[in-house]
């Protein structure tokens, strides 16, 4: 295994190109995941898996910014999985193409940000298997349609958006995250959104510190499961900039909740879920901050949510305009490595 190691102000990077039994790339090496280990702080000793796989809003951007994050301020191992393209070994937005998820045998947490995704047979049990002993998960925006299974015959179709069987209705969105996809609320590069605390929620640990929060993604219709904790509802804007005025049409959504999911083996999986995230929203505080307490709250790590916590970007962190095929390309996973490449690269 092929190590290389970036020490920086006292913390440490790891670059890690996992080993594939059977499906070895170069020395042996998997082209889909790069690695961040920090030296300190209360995530030290738990391993994040993050999954990168969407087709629009730049999951292959914020997921390694977050990552960073959590790795460097809080000392937690992050091992971001991308789609690539398995000719040239690219990242590649919304691709199937992906190798290693084996890792979440050992995962302390689940980050997810894929849509539409059906990925091969093997690979999607390693998510099953995940789900099925109730492991923690976070879910970034269109991980409410994170997957479409459409093979005939597919053991896993159970999990697709828009499964229609009422013992798992909705598919992993609805059933685990809280709700699948239903629609756009707000338009794209005109409507932003200002997210503002839930006043019944303003006491939970993942709202803690949280304060001027903007995205520049749309809404998304969201009526989460009854047994979700609303914790921001979204006031959707007509103009891009914060002081955009509020479009009167439109009612304040949920934007972000938590849950428990109850998994076939009995336990419980805590999820905490928002419908924003595009590489864009990265840029706001407000909303970094809310993201960085949801994943310690999902980890079991509230205790360690102070509200004046550590959120700042890692590395240089110039996040491309969000949109179908805008991804910038020639990227591997291994470019991002180390806490000082700029994302995107």
């Amino acid at each position: 295994m092929t190590r290389r190691v970036l020490l920086w102000l006292g913390a440490a990077v790891l670059f890690v190109p996992w080993t594939l039994a059977g499906q070895e790339t170069g020395a042996g090496s998997n082209p889909h995941v790069v690695r961040y280990e920090g030296t300190g702080g209360p995530g030290v000793g738990r391993h994040i898996v993050f999954i990168a796989g969407d087709h629009e809003y730049r999951s292959e951007e914020t997921l390694p910014a977050l990552a960073r994050i959590l790795a460097r301020h809080y000392g937690f191992t992050c091992s971001v999985f991308f789609t690539t393209n398995p000719d040239t070994g690219f990242i590649e937005p919304g691709s199937a193409h992906i190798a290693g998820l084996e890792a979440l045998r050992s995962a302390d947490l689940l980050v997810i940000f894929t849509r539409f995704q059906d990925f091969p047979d093997d690979e999607m049990q390693h998510i099953v298997d995940y789900l099925e002993r109730g492991g923690p998960v976070v879910g970034f925006r269109t991980a409410t349609h994170a997957f479409r299974i459409e093979r005939p015959g597919s053991r896993f179709a159970k999990y697709t958006w828009n499964n229609r069987d009422p013992e798992y209705a909705g598919g992993f969105g609805r059933q685990i995250l809280g709700e699948t996809w239903v629609s756009h609320y707000g338009t794209n590069h005109e409507q932003s959104s200002r997210l503002v605390v839930e006043p019944a929620s303003a006491s939970h640990p993942i709202l803690r510190g949280v304060r001027d929060m903007w995205v520049e993604s749309g809404g998304y219709t969201a009526y989460p499961m009854p047994d979700s904790i609303v914790l921001v509802r979204g006031v959707v804007l007509n103009g891009m900039t914060p002081d955009s005025p509020p479009a009167p049409d439109k009612e304040q959504l949920p934007v972000a909740w938590v849950r428990t999911y109850r998994s076939p083996s009995g336990r419980e999986g805590r999820v905490f879920t928002t419908t924003h995230g595009a590489s864009e929203d990265l840029k706001n505080e407000g909303f970094r901050r809310l993201a960085v307490n949801g994943i310690l709250w999902a980890v079991g790590l509230e205790s360690a949510i102070t509200g004046t916590n550590d959120v700042s970007l890692v590395g240089p962190y110039n996040p491309t305009r969000y949109g179908f095929d805008g991804w910038v390309e020639g990227i591997r996973p291994s470019d991002l490595a180390g806490w000082d490449t700029p994302i995107p690269k």
